[in-house]
């Protein structure tokens, strides 16, 4: 029975619209007022900010993060048949879209420390038939992207970076999002720089490349009723686009809060579990705290009971997905990928939980735990 007062929110989004209510009201008002519901002068606001923030040349936004990896994909013109490199330790999106195009997602083994791609395992991988490869920067870290371009490079591949999750992280000194030649982010409400709908955006410095993805997101348009490519309804609402630019004002000192979150928890817990790792020369905005731990069932049912939530990044790794069968892998191809998936555990985060809350969450981890 749980018996505690204590109210916990996992990502905390009441008060991501509470602390910047006023100005919030504002723009969204303003959207309703000139009834500008699509492509209206705030969407090319944001564009012009994700632009100055990543240091890309072009930021395409669009309707998810989902759609952003669409756009990129059909950008350098994925066929069926066509092979296309990434992790099985991610969100379905990022397989999902390789197969939505009827091209097949080819996976590679994580890193044990980091939980992104091991870059020394995608040489093997490449075939006549590669074509891409999309690396995840999980949990709001950047993988080793130097190695990554340069596998890439010889091999005459694109690059992808599914940066759904690490929208302000740095690699080196570089943003995230500037890092390949495309790189994909989404504005789902969860994440670190959260809309109150659904969006996503979509960076390249290759202009040919931006003028072809901005008029694939408008069903191919070049001119109003003239179609030079196949391409979707994937705009941004500009009401979404609004909330963002407002969020945007203040995501260096949420940023900053989620690290501060970060660095609590770890030194209170890093001697009772696995905690992660921010590998040398990155910086993460920890779009999840994630734990490893052996008992995650009785850990899980214990915090529940101290009004605790928490969540599984990912349960299942896309290689043993009902919906990729036709794969066929079989369980213990990617040992890494497994072995976390068994672990994992992802606690409350987001930039406003206390010293007082990070204390009572870590307290009730080490009583599960020993």
């Amino acid at each position: 029975m749980n018996n505690t007062t204590t109210s916990i929110d996992f990502a905390n989004l009441p008060m991501a619209y509470e602390e910047h209510k006023e100005e919030l009201d504002y723009a969204i008002a303003g959207v309703l007022k000139n009834a500008n519901y699509i492509m209206g002068e705030p969407v090319r606001e944001l564009e012009e900010k994700l632009e100055k923030f990543t240091g890309a040349k072009y930021a395409i936004s669009c309707s998810s993060g989902t759609d952003a990896l669409l756009l990129a994909l059909m950008a350098i013109d994925i066929q069926p048949g066509d092979q296309v490199i990434t992790t099985p330790f991610t969100f379905i999106a990022t397989a999902e879209t390789i197969a939505f195009l009827k091209a097949k997602p080819v996976f590679v083994d994580i890193e044990e420390e980091t939980y992104n791609i091991d870059p020394s395992k995608i040489e093997d991988k490449i075939t006549p038939r590669t074509k891409a490869i999309i690396p995840v920067s999980i949990f709001g870290q950047v993988p080793d992207m130097d190695r990554i371009n340069e596998v890439a490079a010889k091999h005459n591949l694109f690059v992808i970076e599914d940066a759904a999750q690490s929208f302000g992280a740095t690699y080196k000194g570089k943003r995230s999002c500037s890092l390949s030649t495309f790189a994909c982010t989404s504005f789902f409400p969860a994440k670190p720089l959260g809309c109150f709908g659904d969006g996503g955006a979509v960076f390249t410095s290759d202009e040919r490349f931006a003028k072809k993805m901005k008029s694939m997101r408008l069903h191919g348009q070049t001119e109003r009723y003239f179609h030079k490519y196949i391409g979707m309804g994937g705009r941004l609402d500009t009401l979404q686009a609004a909330v963002l630019n407002v969020k945007m004002n203040y995501y260096e000192k949420d940023i900053k809060n989620r690290q501060r979150v970060a660095e609590e928890y770890t030194n209170i817990l890093k001697d009772i579990v696995v905690v992660p790792i921010v590998a040398a020369g990155n910086s993460s905005v920890w779009a999840q705290y994630s734990i490893r731990v052996k008992n995650r069932e009785e850990v899980v049912a214990k915090l529940k009971e101290a009004g605790i939530p928490t969540a599984v990044h990912y349960p299942r790794p896309l290689h043993l997905q009902e919906c990729f069968e036709y794969i066929n892998h079989t369980e213990g191809e990617f040992p890494i990928t497994e072995k976390i998936s068994n672990e994992i555990l992802s606690l409350p985060m987001n930039p406003y939980i206390t010293k007082k809350e990070i204390q009572f969450i870590s307290k009730h981890i080490k009583t599960a735990i020993i």
